[in-house]
């Protein structure tokens, strides 16, 4: 039987009361699986108050609708008039050699996919991520922070850097691409890593075999400051845009709703179907224009994923004829590695999409899901990515568009 997807009715947190009000009408009907966030009901049963209306009718629309964790975007790449001063000091500090996906995180942290964090993990973060998924912050408030961002050392480059509080952190090309500042060095325990990430230790964990079990015993944390801005050189950097950008870009269109949904394959009629979907009932709902940010993985994946510039030519050419609205659909590359950690991985991907401006994310059967390594089943339940992002602590600002499976012999597509 073919199937497809289509949206089951979101539960929403929009601070618009047009919307809102919308949505009290439709709340009886939305999953049956997923419950109702603390306080999400109380928050839409309130009638704004004509003050609350006059104000919000005051407002310019921006997509600024969502504010990233912690409360602004950490950026840290050094502005390039610092430049020089960096390299002079980088050559004078230890290095540290980074893989390829230790650079992809890099990225990550660099352009603020991951704030507020300021850097690479140091044990007290990583111990709050891998055992509670959320960081608390200085003042009291938490933030989701579902994998750890991490950098493995080996016993030489522990031994090379002594006591210096500093290290130069170089890519695999050898040029300098950071400084990683006030550093803390912790055991690297690979085993409880991966059996908090993944449920599991069973062999065969695509990302545990390409970055896990190979690197070095001891994690090296600190403050990051980037010399200048990560780039592939593959063809594909124009659609690499930051946080930052992609917020001005969805200012710019007068996004009054940014839903974003991630994919590591190529866009098929029942992923248009779902995305066109979408919109129209963001519309129904009474927002006027809804911008679609597609964000297909661009970190490593695993190797029978088709390969990132196959999939940006397939997507370009949907925009090209027509079967996602250009005008108002945003294409762009979402850095991250992918790890296939199932509930605790989308929690990463939705976290991530808060940081971007979107508000309102589209999670489907299974994600960040993969089949278990040694046996003939799905290595995680189907249904409990979407059931955990509905109650994740975090991330209760962000609206969970859930969508279910349908017969497609019912549709023409």
């Amino acid at each position: 039987m073919a199937t497809t997807h289509l949206l089951t009715p979101p539960r929403l947190h929009h601070p618009s009361p047009s919307p809102a009000a919308r949505l009290r009408a439709t709340a009886s009907l939305a999953h049956p699986l997923l419950p109702s966030r603390p306080g999400l009901a109380a928050h839409h049963s309130r009638s704004p108050s004509p003050r609350h209306h006059r104000r919000r009718r005051a407002m310019s629309v921006r997509s600024s609708l969502i504010d990233p964790d912690g409360g602004a975007l950490v950026e840290l790449v050094a502005p390039p008039d610092r430049l020089p001063a960096l390299r002079a000091e980088a050559n004078a500090l230890p290095r540290v050699r980074l893989a390829p996906v230790d650079l992809q995180w890099a990225h990550v942290l660099a352009e603020g996919w991951a704030s507020p964090l300021r850097g690479f993990m140091r044990e007290a973060e990583y111990l709050q991520s891998l055992h509670f998924n959320c960081i608390r912050l200085p003042d009291g408030g938490l933030v989701n922070m579902s994998l750890p961002i991490v950098l493995a050392i080996g016993d030489a480059d522990k031994e090379r850097i002594g006591d210096k509080p500093d290290v130069a952190l170089e890519g695999p090309d050898c040029g300098v691409v950071a400084i990683l500042r006030r550093i803390e060095i912790y055991p690297h325990n690979k085993e409880e890593r991966i059996a908090r990430t993944w449920g599991t230790t069973a062999p065969g964990l695509p990302y545990v075999d390409e970055a896990i079990a190979s690197a070095g015993n001891w994690l090296i944390g600190g403050d990051l400051e980037v010399l200048e801005p990560i780039k592939y050189n593959d063809g594909l950097d124009h659609y690499r845009l930051s946080p930052r950008q992609l917020r001005n870009e969805f200012d710019k269109r007068g996004a009054d709703a940014v839903f974003a949904f991630q994919l590591r394959n190529p866009v098929h009629n029942g992923h248009a179907l779902l995305m066109n979907d979408t919109r129209r009932r963001l519309l129904e709902m009474g927002y006027k224009n809804p911008i679609l940010l597609l964000h297909p993985l661009g970190g490593y994946t695993k190797a029978d994923d088709v390969p990132l510039p196959v999939r940006m030519e397939q997507h370009s050419k949907v925009l090209e004829d027509g079967v996602l609205d250009p005008e108002t659909t945003i294409v762009s590359i979402f850095p991250s590695p992918m790890h296939y950690a199932g509930p605790t991985e989308v929690q990463w991907h939705a976290k991530a999409r808060i940081n971007a401006g979107a508000n309102f994310y589209i999670v489907g059967r299974d994600p960040a899901g993969m089949g278990h390594p040694t046996e003939k089943r799905d290595l995680y339940n189907p249904d409990h990515g979407k059931m955990v992002l509905s109650m994740a602590p975090g991330l209760e600002k962000l609206n969970i568009l859930p969508f279910k499976v349908i017969d497609t012999s019912l549709l023409s597509i």
